[in-house]
């Protein structure tokens, strides 16, 4: 008998994702608008201060990255007390009106998101400024030069660095609860809807939004093989 609902509850969930039912069509696209503005931001914040630490020498600069490092550990529902703090009535953005909303998401999961874009994205500066080094003291170029050159020249694993980024984005839950409130038609995410509706017994919409969270998961990890396989060809070539 369980296996019978489980095999309908599938059924229905397939049937949900194959209709395009405008229900969960809005929840995914919630999902991804709010994702992708969190993954831009952070990496708008997250290169420039990775590559700063990578290459700039100033003192405080290993204090910095211990920082940075450690924060990559945060967690989610300590992001979204802190966000649910400064976007709340007596916080000092609460006149802005800004908690439960998109918006408020999109700051917790750019605050999630950008140490770790940060951290990572600082390594990968970082051996390719060691390879770079006698070349630019022999051409006298400044670090601030030097910054976007090591940018441009890391572009393809620095997209590695922000598909990681976009990964632990997406399935996040703790930080967007406490924030967007999980309001229908209007903060409803695919990781809130999730733990809701399996609450509420409602399978078959929670396991058709999970088939859409693995999916893009597999598909953003093998983007991520595909453009490490395409940087090792060309450092290759």
């Amino acid at each position: 008998m369980v296996m019978q609902e489980f095999g309908s509850a599938f059924g229905e969930a397939f049937f949900l994702i194959g209709s395009g039912d405008a229900g969960l069509s809005a929840i995914v696209l919630l999902s991804v608008q709010v994702t992708l503005t969190a993954v831009i931001l952070s990496c708008a914040i997250g290169l420039p201060l990775g590559a700063l630490l990578a290459v700039g020498r100033f003192p405080g600069r290993m204090v910095m990255v211990v920082v940075v490092n450690a924060l990559m550990g945060l967690p989610p529902v300590v992001v979204g007390l802190l966000a649910y703090l400064m976007l709340s009535t007596a916080g000092p953005l609460g006149p802005l009106q800004l908690l439960y909303t998109p918006t408020a998401m999109v700051i917790a999961q750019t605050i999630l998101v950008t140490p770790i874009v940060a951290a990572l994205s600082r390594q990968v500066i970082e051996d390719l400024h060691e390879e770079y080094d006698e070349q630019f003291r022999a051409m006298g170029v400044s670090t601030r030069r030097a910054v976007p050159t090591l940018l441009w020249d890391a572009r393809y694993s620095l997209t590695t660095v922000a598909l990681a980024g976009l990964g632990r984005a997406i399935a996040e839950v703790g930080a967007v609860i406490i924030v967007g409130g999980n309001i229908n038609h209007v903060t409803r995410v695919m990781t809130t809807t999730i733990a809701l509706e399996t609450s509420k017994g409602n399978l078959a919409l929670a396991l058709a939004l999970g088939i859409v969270l693995i999916s893009m998961s597999v598909f953003v990890n093998g983007a991520v093989m595909v453009l490490r396989s395409s940087a090792r060809r060309l450092a290759y070539a």
